[in-house]
């Protein structure tokens, strides 16, 4: 009988080329499939809810697969959780309804930027952040961002070389707030362009150095031009925290 299984999912992004499995390159998603292939003696394909780039982190990924088999779902996250590296943690595994997607049926996700704005650099935890050593003005930068809530064409904030057939996407929330010497960027939104919050941030970086002011976001979304943006901000800053469901 098959059977579907729902993952959650923490890791840190730093040693892998991404989620998506790839020939050469150790991914999250293809070190998840090794495993189980362990486990199964089966070639098993796991589902996450949508890619994550190379160096990017997760406190909240789901996935999903499906299989024949008698394991339970506690005997999966824990032989999972042993054959995979620390830097993959399986958080939750739970049996699914069998049509159960974990990328068609995603509702929203929620994404954190984190920036360390110091004039120094930080050793530890320099893999989580992206070091700014100008001052940056949030109030400017969170006026900046207040133009992304609603729906909008993000077209000239999507990655270049990538596009989709529908940019327009809806922003539930976009704000900054302050954690010692950290900024960090919260955003959520009912689907992401790939890069566009990596985008997003280097714009509202350029806001806060004054090189752009607060409305040249609007007049930057308006455009539908990615020339028009910032820079693309690291990867390491970025965290996927959660997926929302119904």
């Amino acid at each position: 009988m098959i059977r579907n299984f729902r993952l959650l999912i923490e890791y840190d992004g730093t040693n892998y080329a991404g989620w998506q499995r790839q020939k050469h390159d150790p991914t999250i998603q293809g070190e998840i499939e090794k495993a189980l292939e362990t486990m199964l003696g089966q070639t098993v394909s796991v589902i996450g809810s949508g890619r994550t780039d190379a160096g990017v982190h997760a406190l909240g990924q789901t996935a999903n697969f499906r299989c024949d088999t008698r394991l339970t779902s506690e005997a999966f996250q824990k032989g999972l959780n042993s054959l995979l590296n620390k830097d993959i943690v399986i958080k939750d595994c739970k049996e699914a309804d069998i049509d159960f997607h974990a990328r068609f049926n995603a509702k929203g996700k929620r994404y954190s930027y984190r920036i360390f704005n110091h004039s120094v650099a930080c050793s530890i935890g320099r893999q989580y952040c992206w070091w700014v050593r100008f001052p940056l003005d949030a109030e400017a930068m969170q006026r900046g961002a207040d133009y992304l809530i609603g729906t909008h064409d993000f077209k000239a904030f999507e990655g270049a070389g990538s596009p989709k057939k529908h940019t327009i996407r809806t922003v539930y929330q976009a704000r900054f707030r302050q954690d010692g010497e950290y900024l960090i960027f919260d955003i959520e939104a009912d689907g992401f362009l790939r890069f566009m919050v990596r985008n997003i941030v280097g714009t509202l970086i350029s806001v806060g150095i004054s090189k752009f002011q607060p409305d040249d976001v609007k007049r930057i979304l308006l455009s539908g031009d990615r020339a028009n943006a910032g820079i693309t901000a690291p990867p390491q800053g970025l965290f996927l925290i959660e997926v929302r469901y119904e």
